[in-house]
């Protein structure tokens, strides 16, 4: 089954407080001398993906610099979401036309350092749509919570129902794997967010949607223990460096 990565890479990334007078989007961010962008594609490669989407909007102009420097082949298609400054379910929607071309979709936040064994997990399944789950993140208000009860998922939200049943809880690594079905699905779902007063949203609330319409599509691996970090505040920046970099398998 042909797979398609969707990069969402469109935002300001406020809570990072990038110097200003070096604004860039935080897929530039540089570890070991590599971007996060550039780590992206050699991990897709790595796993049999070559048809790579960036959803682009604050300084998009420096992502394709980048990619004219990495001179990428099969280069990556840009799409520009102009309301970039809303939530991240509008660069989903931006995306429509890479949700409805056919094949599996890997959806992507572009602002995470990982292990490429993440993404063997991600794609590891053709015959389900699929999520990653990390028993071991730590409490609080940040994590997207991923909760499970006989090992179908019941909740994708930051926080969780009182009363809510379930058996296995863990954080939602920033990847989904759809196939072609539920991709489309996605594509209704993200549009009739944009077309309401709901374009302000994560896109994770469209996700969970489309979750719990048809929870039996879902399949969960589950990474506890693979290095990986969003990358969202400056501590996170010296985590990455510090403590996930060194335990990441080897770049090709």
């Amino acid at each position: 089954m042909s797979k398609r990565a969707v990069i969402l890479a469109a935002g300001v990334g406020q809570r990072l407080q990038l110097a200003a007078d070096a604004p860039a989007p935080k897929c530039l961010l540089r570890f070991d001398g590599r971007t996060l962008l550039e780590r992206h594609l050699r991990l897709l490669r790595a796993v049999g993906v070559e048809d790579v989407v960036i959803v682009v909007g604050y300084e998009h102009q420096q992502i394709a610099d980048e990619l004219d420097r990495l001179d990428w082949t099969p280069r990556p298609t840009l799409i520009l979401n102009p309301q970039y400054r809303q939530g991240s379910v509008v660069s989903v929607a931006a995306a429509e036309s890479a949700l409805c071309a056919g094949g599996d979709v890997l959806l992507m936040d572009a602002d995470v350092l990982y292990d490429v064994r993440m993404l063997a997990a991600l794609v590891a399944d053709d015959s389900a749509d699929r999520l990653l789950l990390d028993a071991g993140f730590e409490a609080g208000d940040e994590p997207v919570k991923l909760c499970l009860r006989d090992g179908r998922p019941v909740e994708l939200r930051k926080k969780v129902a009182d009363g809510l049943r379930y058996d296995h809880v863990g954080e939602s690594v920033g990847f989904f794997r759809f196939t072609q079905a539920s991709a489309t699905r996605l594509a209704q779902i993200v549009r009739q967010y944009a077309q309401t007063q709901r374009g302000g949203e994560p896109h994770e609330e469209a996700v969970r949607d489309l979750l719990l319409e048809s929870p039996e599509r879902f399949a969960c691996a589950d990474v506890t223990g693979l290095p990986w970090l969003e990358i969202d505040f400056p501590v996170d920046v010296i985590r990455a460096r510090e403590v996930v970099l060194p335990q990441l398998h080897p770049l090709l």
